[in-house]
């Protein structure tokens, strides 16, 4: 194989190394996204419970 050839051959491995790193990267963040969204989506779910049982208790005490 020419000096050439085996350039090509190493640019292209380089290449789709770059292509695979770049692959992970997005899967990654994109855990990170779901992650980040699951735990907004249990802080909204938390207060919104909280509230309800606020309103509870005070429907509650207007009975006692």
């Amino acid at each position: 194989m020419t000096h050439i050839g085996t350039r090509s051959l190493d640019m292209s491995s380089m290449q789709e190394e770059l292509v695979r790193d770049r692959i992970q990267t997005l899967h990654r963040e994109a855990e990170e996204q779901r992650l980040a969204t699951d735990v907004l989506r249990l802080r909204r779910a938390r207060r919104d419970a909280e509230r309800a049982s606020t309103r509870l208790r005070h429907a509650l005490l207007r009975f006692v």
